[in-house]
Parts: C-alpha cells; structure tokens; sequence
C-alpha cells in the first residue's frame, strides 16, 4: 500500500490549509492512495537547536514535543505533503521548526528522506504564497526528495476559513495536484 502523510501547520483547525489538503487528499484516496492527517498546529513546536545531537540516532534529541513521531510518520510514508497559511510571506512558525529539525534529524542521518515525493500546500490572503511555496520545497529539495507539481503552484486564496472554497483555479490546482502525485507515486512503486 502506496502512503502519504499530510501535514498541517495552521492554528486553525478548519481554516484554509485544512481545505486545501482535503482536496488533495480527497483525490490521493481516490487513487487509492493511503493517506494520514496530522494537525501540526495544534501544539507548539521548538525550534531547531542545531546541537548535532540527532546524528546516528534518526530522532531529535529534544524530547519536549511529537517532532520525533512526525519524523517516523515522514519515514514510514512514500510521500509527504506539507501545508502551512502565509504569515508576513513566509510558512507558519510550526511549519518552520518542522521542517527546521525534521531536516536536520534527516540530513544527520544520511538523508533519510530520500526518494520519498513531497508537495506544498499553501494558503494565503492575497500575497507572499510563493515565498511558503519555495521554502517548503527548499525542504524537500535538499532531502532529495522527488517534488510535485501541478496545474499552477499548489496555493489557494482565501482569508475567513472557507474562502478557499470559492477560489476556482485554486482547487482545480489542488485535485490536479492530488492527480499528479498519485500518479508520481505508482510509479516509483512498480
């Protein structure tokens, strides 16, 4: 069985991010793809210490949080799908200690990511989604991870949560995004 694990790194709930990975996991399940939902930003996340303390050890030496089940979660899956709201043009402070110490427990450990297909999902206002866009692939390229594109960047706009919704070109970008790892994915897999 073929697996991705979305992320979401928004406060809210059942705001924007949250809508725009339902759709693409809407359509992964579709697929026949295996999917897991993890709120993010729920619970504070530290940010990374960059103490080494995980090199050989595939875990983070701090134990305070879940980073260290998110970074099983990421090694269990084929695919990752990291989604975060834009804040002052950049991810959400819990996407960033995220994929801060995620990364750094990867890179520590011989690139433990690697193969693996990663998508961004952002939600945004009115601007600065393709600063969180970048950023979140910047992750998954230096893993050298295998990343996913669509009908145009993976962002949806909406402010109030449910505005995404009226954002046409956004959910198509999303389904089509949901399509093409799907698709990436079965074929990495045969």
């Amino acid at each position: 069985m073929i697996k991705v694990v979305l992320f979401n790194g928004s406060p809210r709930a059942k705001g924007n991010t949250f809508q725009a990975l339902e759709i693409v996991r809407k359509e992964l399940e579709a697929e026949g793809i295996e999917c897991e939902y993890i709120w993010l930003g729920k619970e504070p996340l530290l940010p990374c210490k960059a103490c080494f303390r995980c090199a050989g050890k595939k875990k983070c030496s701090q134990e305070d949080d879940k980073l260290n089940e998110y970074v099983n979660k990421i090694i269990g899956a084929d695919g990752i799908i990291i989604g975060s709201p834009t804040y002052f043009a950049n991810v959400s402070s819990t996407v960033k200690a995220f994929i801060d110490r995620a990364g750094m427990v990867s890179k520590m450990n011989g690139d433990l990511y690697k193969y693996k297909v990663g998508a961004a999902v952002v939600a945004v206002r009115r601007q600065g989604a393709t600063h969180v866009f970048s950023s979140i692939n910047f992750f998954f390229l230096i893993a050298q991870m295998v990343v996913v594109g669509s009908s145009y960047w993976n962002l949806g706009i909406g402010l109030a949560p449910g505005d995404i919704q009226k954002d046409k070109e956004g959910i198509e970008t999303f389904k089509n995004l949901g399509v093409n790892m799907a698709y990436v994915l079965k074929k990495l897999k045969s």
